[in-house]
């Protein structure tokens, strides 16, 4: 145990201690707050003996953290419905260029001035970028220095797709754009190949405001769209959805938007084929045919656009509005998902990031872990258990008062950091430390609270201002603070210095960023005039303090846990009625009175726009940074506020290039952007110890699969409330079939590290069993991710599109193209229900465990076995998969002999492939890449590299091998012994080959045979 000081007991009240002081509140509308306390109460306490006084700490009220009452534009009954009262636009002017065309739009009739002012005069112009990517940007036609940010997405700031070549290959595309002016402009975008429309704005008016933007495409009967992210949804969007796009720390609700903003969809439509005459009709989804034929065609849509926005999906098309900036899209003709995603990547936000092999292996973390002592505990605990623990993870609790590039030298000292982090590099472990996104400001009054990362910053200009210059100070864990503005250009070296000389004593091998949306739990700059007050106590009690005690379990735990139920049960009723008691609620019925802003003509409100979205958190400021905060070069925060969490991982990232200059950095941040795969992974956010979150974060996934990030986790077994054994158990198993595997949960919850169960410590071995075998191959997966733009974690209607029953299938997934996992994912179950894509055009299933065939119906839901324990994996027929003898850490995995897996399709035939390189260069000094082909009664391997592997070949196995073989060969060489057929299965098993691959299982060509 640690030492507790006088310092110590002293920084225990200062953090959760808070006493708090009477306070009252005043906000404006521009966004500025001011909050007047009176002296607080000091505090006394003996120590050791001696009397010590200090002052108490201030909580800041909960109204600091209250906006204005907004009703959002889609649920407000007096909201105008532009398209019935503005004009349009009319186009002239037009210029044909090499690759498309401009124009100018000009209003068809008075201006509407319904959420905004309108532009008078639009430019137009249409470009055939590449052989797959068509553009069309509408942007004001006259832009001065001092708005250009309102309408222009700097490529500095966004990647922005470039011309291509103009080339004949260009004229490949198999996209068509027209347009007309009848009775005002539209345009229209069509498939060439099936004269398929798929984007029309006919019918509709065009509204281009300063502070809102409006577009309408009609879609056809129950379309297949899919992205528009960040939101805890089903895969398939479906047709009544408002999917509001702001970045919002908020804990996971259901359908609104959360973290991130992805602007982008894909469209898959399916097509029946007429057997006689080959025709193809769009297939809706009614009336399918058991034996019919379908085929399907995909394509997608990026709107370049960092500015609030939403999509109205409803059933007759999408309504696409934005708050600001200017109408930039991109169409990618596919025609399949993969395709798409791929066009997406390459050509417009940049292919993921290589990750580290490392990165691979398990993350434990918790909100709660009180020193480096518990931190080793919990190492230790896992050895015991035997389950594999690659990475060990801090929250906020190892900060000094929660302030960043800091420990707490009484609980996270750096003398003893060094011991525990020397101990876990030795054996091969990692450490991966929170860092948050707004910088504490120190007490000008109180010389010991000097806080050096923010004098550096300050000095250097870095932080973000109000209108007025002075400095923008909301308030974050650590009390007041400010926050990085990213558009100055010292920013980045700041940021990067602070990493530098915190590594210097504290070896993390890799960043968490959090609170990036960028988060403040107070309406504008509360804390100017305010800082002699700090610290300060958020405006809302922590987990674990009183009045915030956890109760929550995950649905039936009252069933499986009865007594311990009524007990939480019971003290949540206490809670609730405490509160209920000190704030009691009205008796007197109001009608709720609305703040609805009007538009000034040539003034923007950003603080309340006119347009109302329906922001998670209603006010834009609340819980954010006000959109009236200033950058350096006079830009609003209200034109970037997406783009901070982005800009956020961009600066770490080069930070960590600094860190480790030959090393690929591991990040994982909580708001992203399109294209901030480049630098960095994801996690799921603040969800909950719930059976739904588990499901959820299936679609979430799949979801960041489209938008170039596959380096994505949940919080396994849940983060908000208390999580049980029979949830963790399919957590657990479930997620270690995710890229990025986590375990972690909320301050004060119960303990949940998968050795605390006895069968969930058993359910993890065996999932991290598989897991870890498979290293190989999921690494190779981030390779073809990492240069061609495919996906890691797949959706069955991805690799079997002609199905379309699959279109809204997200309760299973593909792991690349060959492992299908089936998790059971509701309380009480012993067996799941599950499809087996393609077993209609003969694809073969094997079961992970069993290594046999299954035996399927085509479009049917097959029950599976699964007690408590069991994840049901399958092996995709045609598939060879490269394995490794899982050792207990990713380093000592890479020391053991391989092996293959190689399962037939009904011709007998499979492929794959293996990466292999150091597993952490960013430019490797050599690769080595291996094709394996089974055809015949052969299996061939096959390499190119300079990458020295030197772990033999310790066993192949191949499933469906229809007859026992009478001899089998490697090189021609007969081997006498070591292989054996299993005709109940018809597995050929093959171990031994240890000796004669002794040099290296691919340092030379080979096959295998057995006839």
């Amino acid at each position: 145990m640690a030492r507790f000081t006088v310092n110590a007991f002293i920084c225990s009240l200062l953090t959760y201690g808070f006493a708090q002081a009477q306070s009252s509140y005043s906000g404006s509308a521009d966004g500025l707050t001011t909050v007047a306390a009176s002296t607080a109460i000091g505090t006394v306490a003996t120590v050791s003996g001696t009397q010590t006084s200090f002052r108490a700490i201030f909580t800041v009220p909960a109204s600091a953290d209250e906006g204005a009452n907004l009703l959002p534009t889609t649920q407000d009954p007096e909201a105008v419905d532009p398209q019935k009262v503005c004009p349009g636009y009319m186009a002239s002017n037009v210029v044909r260029s090499e690759v498309g065309f401009s124009a100018t739009l000009s209003l068809a009739g008075p201006a509407c001035n319904v959420y905004g002012t309108d532009i008078e005069t639009l430019n137009l112009t249409v470009a055939y970028q590449t052989a797959h990517r068509l553009a069309v940007n509408i942007s004001p036609a006259n832009i001065a220095a001092s708005n250009m940010t309102q309408y222009i997405l700097s490529d500095e700031l966004v990647q922005q797709p470039k011309q291509g070549v103009v080339d004949p290959a260009i004229q490949d595309i198999d996209l068509q754009f027209s347009w007309n002016n009848d009775p005002t402009f539209s345009f229209t975008v069509l498939r060439k190949s099936n004269g398929d429309v798929l984007f029309n704005t006919r019918g509709t008016k065009l509204v281009f405001e300063n502070q809102f933007i409006e577009f309408v495409s009609a879609l056809p009967e129950n379309y297949n769209l899919y992205g528009l992210g960040e939101r805890i949804h089903g895969l398939r969007l479906g047709n009544n959805l408002t999917a509001t796009t702001y970045a919002a720390d908020v804990g996971d609700p259901i359908d609104l938007g959360v973290y991130g903003a992805h602007p982008f969809y894909l469209d898959t439509r399916y097509y029946e084929i007429d057997s006689h005459t080959g025709d193809m009709t769009y297939y809706s989804g009614n009336n399918s045919a058991a034996n019919g034929s379908y085929t399907s065609m995909s394509h997608g849509v990026y709107l370049r656009n960092a500015h609030g926005q939403e999509a109205l999906l409803r059933p007759d098309g999408l309504t696409w509005r934005t708050i600001g900036g200017s109408i930039d899209l991109y169409f990618f003709d596919g025609p399949s998902q993969s395709e798409v995603t791929k066009q997406y990547q390459i050509g417009a936000i940049g292919l993921p990031a290589m990750q580290q092999y490392f990165t691979f292996g398990y993350h434990q973390c918790r909100w709660g872990y009180k020193n480096w002592t518990q931190l080793q505990e919990v190492v230790d605990n896992f050895a015991a258990a035997n389950i594999p623990l690659e990475n060990i993870w801090t929250d906020i609790d190892y900060m000094s008062q929660y302030r960043d590039f800091s420990n707490d030298q009484n609980t996270f000292s750096v003398a003893q950091g060094k011991q525990f982090l020397d101990r876990i590099h030795a054996n091969g472990q990692h450490y991966i430390p929170i860092v948050d996104s707004a910088i504490y400001i120190p007490n000008p009054n109180n010389a010991s609270d000097a806080y050096a990362t923010y004098n550096r910053g300050n000095s250097s200009g870095v932080f973000l201002t109000n209108p007025d210059g002075s400095q923008y100070i909301g308030e974050v864990w650590p009390g007041y603070t400010v926050f990085p503005d990213w558009h100055s250009g010292n920013a980045v070296p700041w940021w990067t210095n602070e990493m530098q000389t915190w590594h210097q004593d504290i070896a993390f091998d890799g960043i968490w960023i959090d609170m990036s949306e960028v988060s403040s739990f107070c309406v504008g700059s509360c804390g100017t005039g305010n800082v002699t007050m700090n610290p300060v106590h958020p405006p809302f009690g922590l987990p674990g303090e009183p009045g915030s005690i956890v109760y929550d379990y995950p649905e039936a735990f009252n069933i499986t846990n009865a007594t311990e139920a009524a007990s939480a049960s019971a003290g949540s009723s206490s809670q609730s009625a405490a509160a209920a008691a000190t704030n009691p609620p009205s008796t007197v019925t109001t009608t709720p009175v609305y703040l609805r802003t009007t538009p000034t003509p040539g003034v923007r409100n950003v603080n309340h726009p006119p347009y109302v979205i329906n922001n998670a958190n209603g006010d834009l400021a609340v819980h954010a940074v006000s959109p009236n905060a200033t950058h350096v070069d006079g830009t609003e925060e209200y034109d970037v506020h997406n783009l901070f969490g982005h800009q956020n991982l961009n600066a770490t990232y080069q930070a960590l290039l600094a860190v480790f200059p030959s090393k690929r950095p591991f990040i994982i941040g909580r708001s992203t952007f399109a294209g901030t795969g480049k630098w960095a992974g994801h996690w799921g956010g603040d969800n909950a110890s719930r059976w739904a979150y588990m499901f959820f974060s299936i679609p979430q996934a799949l979801s960041f699969s489209l938008f170039g990030i596959p380096m994505f986790g949940v919080d396994t077994c849940g983060f908000n409330g208390n999580s049980d054994e029979e949830l963790c158990n399919r957590w657990m198993q479930l997620s270690a079939f995710f890229p990025f595997y986590r375990n972690h949960n909320v301050l004060s919850g119960i303990s949940q590290e998968p050795y605390v169960w006895s069968s969930v410590a058993e359910a993890t071995r065996t999932a991290m069993n598989i897991r870890y075998s498979l290293l190989p191959y999921m690494y190779t997966l981030f390779y073809l991710s990492h240069t061609t733009g495919s996906t890691v974690m797949r959706a069955l209607s991805w690799e079997f599109p002609n199905d379309p029953s699959l279109a809204a299938a997200d309760r299973q997934f593909l792991l690349g193209p060959s492992l299908l996992i089936t998790p059971v994912l509701t309380p009480l179950a012993t067996s799941v229900d599950g499809v087996f894509p393609g077993v209609a055009e003969g694809t073969t299933w094997y079961d992970w465990y069993s290594q046999t065939a299954v035996e399927a119906q085509a479009g049917v839901n097959t029950t599976i076995p699964a007690p408590l324990g069991h994840i049901p994996v399958y092996v995709r027929g045609g598939s060879v998969l490269p394995m490794q003898e899982p050792g207990y850490t990713t380093a000592a995995s890479r020391k053991n002999p391989w092996g293959l897996l190689a399962a037939l399709d009904a011709e007998g035939a499979a492929t794959g492939s293996l990466y292999i390189d150091d597993g952490e260069s960013i430019t490797p000094n050599a690769t080595l890449y291996v094709d394996f082909t089974a055809s015949a009664g052969s299996l061939r391997a096959s390499a190119y590299g300079l990458y020295q592997d030197t772990n033999p070949l310790a066993n192949v196995t191949v499933l469906g091998v229809a007859a026992a073989p009478a001899n089998v060969t490697l090189n021609g060489a007969k081997l006498s012994s070591g292989w054996a057929y299993n005709a109940s299965s018809s597995v050929l098993s093959i171990t031994g080959l240890n000796n004669a691959t002794s040099k290296g299982a691919w340092s030379a060509d080979w096959v295998l045979t057995w006839a």
